[in-house]
């Protein structure tokens, strides 16, 4: 661009021109920034020490009506007997045992499917967490923070299977030295256990 009162060549964004000081260009200005656009807030990962304080109030709050519905029918309905038979002469009766141990690991598999429904039930749910991670003011998410489905959550529920399957542990200390605080079964389901905003 040249000044059209001196003919001197003047550098592109240069208001003035600098022999003559006749106004060649218009003002530069900055972009802006449009004040209704709002700046995400960064997140904050849950780490090790408070997903472990939900676990164990999540732990609580499955362990008492599992106790009172499956444990004491298990010893009122036979659990006392075999107990009592301990001390008679000879072994107890193989089918009452076989019966016993069949009752156990029916209620077992009703304690693992209420578990199912209670994690991924919570996890999916507007609340996005369960009675334990909503204390300790944590929801769970997708990578993108998404909402996850029900379809999701369960598929984090059953991933910490692999989680456990790991000795001491190291699946569920991932937690505490990953960069973005995940577990190994966060990893697998591809989902975030976030601090509220």
């Amino acid at each position: 661009m040249f000044c059209s009162r001196c003919g001197l060549k003047v550098e592109e964004g240069v208001r003035y021109c600098t022999a003559c000081g006749q106004e060649v260009g218009s003002p530069v200005t900055p972009p802006q920034i449009p004040a209704s656009v709002p700046v995400p807030a960064p997140q904050r990962y849950a780490g090790f020490w408070l997903r472990f304080v939900a676990h164990l109030i999540d732990g609580i709050v499955l362990g008492i009506p599992f106790f009172v519905v499956v444990m004491v029918p298990i010893f009122l309905l036979g659990g006392l007997r075999l107990l009592a038979h301990r001390g008679a002469v000879g072994p107890p009766d193989p089918v009452f045992v076989a019966a016993v141990i069949l009752r156990l690991f029916f209620m077992m598999a009703v304690f693992v499917v209420a578990q199912w429904l209670y994690f991924a039930g919570m996890e999916s749910s507007a609340r996005q967490a369960t009675f334990g991670k909503a204390a300790m003011s944590l929801r769970v998410t997708g990578l993108t923070g998404q909402h996850l489905t029900f379809g999701h959550a369960t598929g984090r529920f059953f991933a910490k299977i692999i989680s456990g399957l790991i000795p001491l542990g190291i699946g569920y200390f991932m937690a505490g030295f990953t960069e973005k605080k995940q577990a190994l079964h966060d990893m697998i389901a591809g989902t975030l256990v976030l601090r509220q905003q």
